[in-house]
C-alpha cells in the first residue's frame, strides 16, 4: 500500500532554513506528481507547492514563492521540500500528498515551529 513519511521538520527562528523531506513507497514515484500542504493550529489545510512526475514543472503557493522550493529525487523515492527565510506564520505540520486515481494518500505529517 502507499506510503510517505516526512521527516525533517524542527523548531527554528525567523529566516532560518530547513529541509523537510518525504519518502514514499508502494508505488511507482517516478509516475506521479506530489505535492506539499500544511496544516497550522486551527486552519485548514493548504497547498504549498507541487512538482511533476518528470520534475519539470512546479507551483507554489503565493505565501511561500521565492522562499521555497520543491525537488524530488526518483532514484531515492524521496521528495524535498527546501524552506527559506522563515517566517512565524510558516509554523505548521507539513505533510506530503501523491493523488492516484480518486486517492488521496497523506504522511503523518512533520512539525515545523518557527518562533522567537
Amino acid at each position: 500500500q502507499v506510503q510517505l513519511v516526512e521527516s525533517g521538520g524542527g523548531l527554528l527562528q525567523p529566516g532560518g532554513s530547513l529541509r523537510l523531506s518525504c519518502t514514499a513507497s508502494g508505488f511507482t514515484f517516478s509516475s506521479y506528481d506530489m505535492s506539499w500542504y500544511r496544516e497550522a493550529v486551527g486552519k485548514e489545510r493548504e497547498w504549498v507547492a507541487s512538482i511533476s512526475s518528470t520534475g519539470g514543472v512546479t507551483n507554489y503557493a503565493d505565501s511561500v514563492k521565492g522562499r521555497f522550493t520543491i525537488s524530488r529525487d526518483d532514484a531515492k523515492s524521496t521528495l524535498y521540500l527546501q524552506s527559506d527565510s522563515l517566517k512565524t506564520e510558516d509554523t505548521a505540520l507539513y505533510y506530503c500528498n501523491v493523488n492516484i486515481g480518486f486517492i488521496a494518500s497523506w504522511g503523518q505529517g512533520t512539525q515545523v515551529t518557527v518562533s522567537s
